[in-house]
């Protein structure tokens, strides 16, 4: 068994690599692991993104869950305990990247050499500036041909104020300068302060579920020592567990006998429910009580949706299987919600539409789901005239059109808005702009990125780099914003947000109506601006999925009272003179007004049930 108390504070190293997404993070953890001994070099193939461990990750080549991993190094006769707590890169996941530096005094800041500078790289380096954490500027992917390892340290140097010498220059894919990684972690990052003799601290960073032994909690020990059998408690809940199992990640769970200052591991003491596991709260001794660390602000949803079965008898299934993913995944809101259309479902609410897009591939690749997700949307405050306030995140329960009316009850409407960063080469500043417009953006500013007597010529680094600072609605970038963002520069765009509060906005609520009967699971939220053009581009849309039926049905978009669009859905006709052989005229002429009758009564009472398919097509292909 490891024996944690060779590794006192001084020896005891905890860090993290951040970066844009797809800078290589995961490709360096490997390369770190190899080189402490951690995981096998002969298994390369094997191991390559050892931290990303779903299948989603892997499929996707991105990181999604902050994992962690201990590594054992030796240097100059001492040895060294390094702690490294993987962070994901998109701007979707950055809670998870919030609170894996909680846990952390220095960090990786991975620059890729091809691509620069993005901006992910610049948010999350000031999330780790204000905690005052020593960086490590790393410039990764240096054996590539497109390569540009000096015009990228400028650019480092211009946008963080880095001196370029402190810069170490690697490619993480071959291993060559990851030593020189190796050797900064030890003298560069400052060691945690801890003491052993005084009562026991120990911060909660990250918690997952296993059937077995339920909430496995991560915690970074601040002081005392932690051991098998200790009875501890949490100045969140009050209650109390005894500690049945703890160790650390190498890099999977491995048991040792004790968790001292500054060292990070897990804790399993039969907590039964994930909730009790809250993210940034203080455990400590029973019966000596601690002040409890300062945490941080949970994760607050930005979009939501609707999550329905694709048969309805599996409602009971899907809601287990969105439960115990939640377990794992605690940034998600989860509440139970019924649509006349598609039946029981869940409404869940995300950090981002790549969160919901990732939960949903997870819900199908770990629990086999087959579901609908309804569009996108975000929560929005509602006024009301008396001084209350409502928020709102599903289209039905928003307000109608006559409660906006002088002596209506809702004053106004305030939607949320985000401060959003865009870096783009400067060729593309037009078309971002034109973008950006379209989108309602205001308060756009822009400047320059190239370091005093800059390069200059024809590739994308070499040429001037613009960063770009606008405010947009959030209801805007949840749908194809990014789509286009790519498109528009050539894929050299990137996009990094954060939330700017709300504003108040000219909002309509648009419902669809089949045969005069509006569908529920179709309401949609838009702004004033845009209702014509939306309505017109989703009734198109339902007109080309919904299969036609044996009578006329009008499909409609309305804003209240208001028809906004139509198109007539022709009804299907059956031959029913077909039989007739001779006679008079009036024989058919009798059957073609009966079938004329019928239909028109059919119009009257018939009903359209969308069938599941067509919302699955109407809701998947935006």
């Amino acid at each position: 068994m490891i024996q944690m108390e060779d590794y006192p504070c001084e020896v005891i190293r905890n860090f993290s690599i951040i970066a844009h997404i797809d800078h290589g993070k995961s490709t360096l953890a490997d390369r770190l692991l190899e080189l402490t001994g951690t995981i096998n070099k002969k298994d390369k193939g094997v191991n390559q993104q050892v931290l990303d461990k779903l299948k989603v990750e892997r499929e996707r080549g991105i990181t999604v869950k902050a994992q962690t991993a201990s590594m054992f190094h030796e240097k100059d006769g001492t040895g060294y305990l390094l702690n490294l707590i993987d962070t994901p890169g998109h701007v979707d996941f950055s809670w998870e990247v919030a609170r894996s530096l909680a846990a952390c005094q220095g960090a990786l800041l991975l620059v890729d050499a091809s691509q620069g500078v993005q901006a992910q790289s610049i948010s999350v380096f000031h999330v780790a500036r204000e905690k005052g954490i020593t960086i490590i500027p790393v410039l990764n992917k240096i054996d590539l041909p497109a390569a540009q390892p000096e015009i990228v340290a400028q650019q480092i140097q211009s946008t963080f104020g880095i001196d370029p010498a402190d810069i170490i220059q690697i490619s993480a894919k071959t291993g060559k300068g990851v030593e020189k990684v190796l050797q900064a972690i030890v003298d560069r990052i400052p060691p945690p302060v801890g003491d052993p003799s005084a009562p026991l601290k120990a911060f909660l960073f990250d918690s997952s579920y296993d059937r077995y032994r339920g909430v496995i909690s991560l915690m970074s020990v601040q002081e005392g020592v932690l051991r098998k059998g200790d009875k501890i408690a949490s100045c969140y809940t009050r209650k109390k567990y005894e500690v049945t199992d703890l160790g650390i990640m190498y890099p999977e769970e491995v048991s040792t006998d004790c968790l001292r200052p500054g060292q990070v591991g897990f804790v399993a003491c039969s907590m039964k429910e994930s909730a009790e596991a809250h993210i940034g709260d203080t455990f400590y001794r029973v019966g000596h009580p601690v002040e409890p660390m300062p945490g941080f602000k949970p994760a607050r949803a930005m979009v939501y949706a609707g999550i329905y079965p694709v048969d309805n008898n599996d409602f009971l299934k899907l809601e287990e299987s969105i439960r115990r993913l939640s377990l794992t995944d605690r940034s998600v809101e989860v509440t139970r919600e019924t649509s006349s259309a598609l039946g029981q479902g869940c409404r869940l609410g995300f950090l981002g539409t790549l969160h919901m897009d990732v939960f949903r591939q997870r819900l199908e690749d770990e629990y086999d789901a087959n579901v609908i997700i309804t569009a996108p949307t975000v929560p929005y405050q509602v006024l009301h005239r008396d001084g209350s306030t409502k928020l709102v995140s599903n289209p039905t329960d928003f307000p109608e059109p006559s409660e906006f009316a002088s002596g209506g009850r809702v004053k106004a409407v305030l939607e949320p808005i985000v401060k959003a960063s865009i870096i783009v080469p400067e060729k593309y500043f037009s078309a971002m702009m034109d973008l950006c417009f379209e989108h309602r953006g205001t308060n756009l500013d822009w400047h320059s990125m190239d370091a005093p007597g800059g390069a200059s010529g024809d590739g994308d680094l070499a040429s001037s780099r613009v960063l770009m600072t606008v405010t947009l609605p959030l209801a805007e970038i949840v749908t194809s914003f990014f789509d286009k963002l790519k498109s528009r520069s050539s894929g050299f765009a990137s996009f990094d947000y954060e939330d700017a509060g709300y504003e108040k906005s000219d909002l309509r609520k648009m419902t669809f109506l089949l045969n005069q009967r509006p569908v529920d699971a179709l309401a949609l939220i838009v702004h004033a601006n845009n209702v014509n053009e939306t309505g017109r581009y989703w009734v198109e849309k339902l007109f080309k999925i919904i299969p036609r039926q044996l009578f006329e049905v009008p499909i409609q978009a309305a804003v209240g009272n208001t028809i906004i669009a139509r198109r007539t859905l022709s009804a299907l006709r059956a031959d029913v003179t077909a039989g007739l052989y001779g006679g008079h005229y009036e024989r058919k002429l009798k059957h073609l007004q009966n079938q004329k009758e019928s239909k028109r009564k059919m119009k009257r009472v018939g009903r359209i049930d969308l069938p599941q398919e067509a919302f699955f097509d109407l809701l998947s292909s935006k």
